[in-house]
């Protein structure tokens, strides 16, 4: 089989501006917007936290679009271009969402139905495209770095994308934080809705341009076919399941990532409303608790990757990332009793700093956790394990809300917050039992003989 083309640190960072933009628009989706929905709106929290989880609901389309890009080559390419498209329709979307969601806002004020249901309807409907052409692009963009990399250099690779995920993350929370200090203290839909359109039109047109910078020339005409002998790219949808299903050891690290995201992002719905509501921060502030939590993670991921991975080995540190997970999230569940703004951001950073560690081992394990011969398919399960978990973290957040609130069980409003921030440091815990039940080498031997049995099956 012809080597692959391999890229360099410079071609990584380029290729990463595009992981950049999707840490941006995912603190404008689940941290800003989100907390204009909950706290300036007054949506209620199931409805956030459900309509936002529709853009995760659609995940098992990852797999498809997988399947097409390694079946279906578009101008003789079979990655970039479903980039560029994917990419295309959810910037389209991200600035449709803004008066759609102020729409909605003015008819739960006014409560009309069946106008109201048919705005809601259309919320969960935008967020359910959005979520589709997310997964056009990123499924795509990530099987493109398997292609291009070999398995000794991969972990470098991915290594790198990711951290600019997290410079993204860092970088959108500080240009919000600039860019709407002007909103600090209003809540007049009139105010905040035209200055929202249009930051969501430059921030659109900026994904754009950077992603047609990080994509130019990473993929020659023909490329994946010269590297395709010996994959399954042409096995059915029915039998990928087939294989996912046949090993024990598959289930058990989906079940270990499921649960993993879970615990780092099921306060994902009502964070900035905490820091609102609790610790009385303004939009601007509560933004940056973002670039706090995502300087943590991108000290966390290099630390990891650079020094801790290689000292300790990679189960043992996502083991360690897993209890500084649990105790990062005790603390933050503990700060709310005596609000200090000092503190919150002091363990947010801790949080990330866990959270960067975490991650950086556990996508380790998801490189030696995947067949190359099955590299797509694996792919796009993995990451319909952390889609599901993010669709369950934004409708369990924003339920658990609204149960807390329900529940009146006293402090005022921290009582909320108090109980899902409690029952995702139990869903870290579960992560962390789950971790243990992990064995590399019997999943190579188990997916392998699966693998063999397949194709087998198909040759039959």
């Amino acid at each position: 089989m012809p080597s692959r083309p391999g890229l360099s640190v410079f071609a990584c960072l380029r290729l990463g501006l595009f992981q950049a933009c999707l840490g941006a628009l995912a603190v404008i989706f689940a941290g800003l917007l989100n907390r204009v929905m909950l706290s300036e709106l007054a949506f209620p929290g199931l409805l956030v936290g459900g309509a936002l989880a529709f853009e995760q609901f659609v995940a098992p389309a990852r797999v498809l679009f997988g399947q097409v890009s390694d079946a279906h080559p578009i101008a003789s390419r079979h990655r970039v271009p479903y980039v560029l498209i994917g990419t295309g329709l959810f910037c389209l979307l991200a600035v449709a969402s803004i008066p759609l969601i102020f729409q909605v806002g003015r008819l739960l004020v006014v409560g009309e139905q069946p106008a109201l249901a048919c705005g809601i309807a259309g919320l969960c409907g935008l967020f359910a495209l959005y979520g589709l052409a997310i997964s056009l692009a990123t499924t795509p963009y990530l099987a493109l770095v398997i292609d291009r990399t070999e398995e000794l250099e991969r972990p470098r690779a991915v290594g790198i994308i990711w951290c600019m995920l997290t410079v993204g993350i860092v970088v959108g929370a500080i240009a919000i934080s600039i860019s709407l200090r002007s909103l600090d203290g209003v809540v007049d839909p009139a105010i905040l809705e035209p200055t929202l359109r249009r930051f969501m039109a430059i921030v659109a047109a900026l994904v754009m341009v950077l992603t047609l910078i990080a994509t130019w020339g990473m993929e020659a005409p023909g490329q994946l076919g010269a590297n395709q002998a010996g994959r399954e790219d042409r096995v059915t949808l029915a039998q990928s399941w087939a294989l996912i299903t046949s090993s024990r050891q598959v289930l058990v690290f989906f079940s270990f990532l499921v649960l993993f995201t879970l615990g780092l992002f099921l306060q994902d719905p009502v964070l900035e409303s905490y820091a609102a509501q609790v610790f009385a921060m303004p939009i601007a502030a509560t933004t940056q608790l973002n670039a706090f939590w995502g300087i943590g993670t991108l000290v966390g991921l290099l630390l990891g990757g650079l020094w801790i991975v290689p000292w300790l080995g990679k189960l043992p540190t996502a083991r360690l990332g897993c209890r500084l997970i649990v105790v990062s999230l005790l603390l933050l569940l503990l700060c709310g009793l005596a609000p200090n703004v000092p503190v919150l951001k002091l363990v947010m950073v801790g949080f990330g700093l866990a959270a960067g560690i975490a991650t950086n081992s556990t996508l380790c394990l998801m490189l030696d956790l995947t067949l190359p011969e099955a590299a797509g398919t694996f792919v796009g399960v993995w990451g319909l394990a952390q889609a599901i978990s993010r669709a369950l973290g934004k409708l369990c957040g924003g339920a658990l809300y609204d149960l807390g609130r329900w529940l009146h069980l006293g402090n005022g409003s921290y009582s909320a917050f108090a109980l899902v921030l409690a029952v995702e440091t139990l869903v870290a815990v579960l992560a962390l039992v789950l971790l243990n039940r992990i064995n590399i080498h019997q999943f190579r031997e188990d997916t392998g003989r699966s693998l063999t049995k397949v194709l087998a099956m198909e040759l039959g």
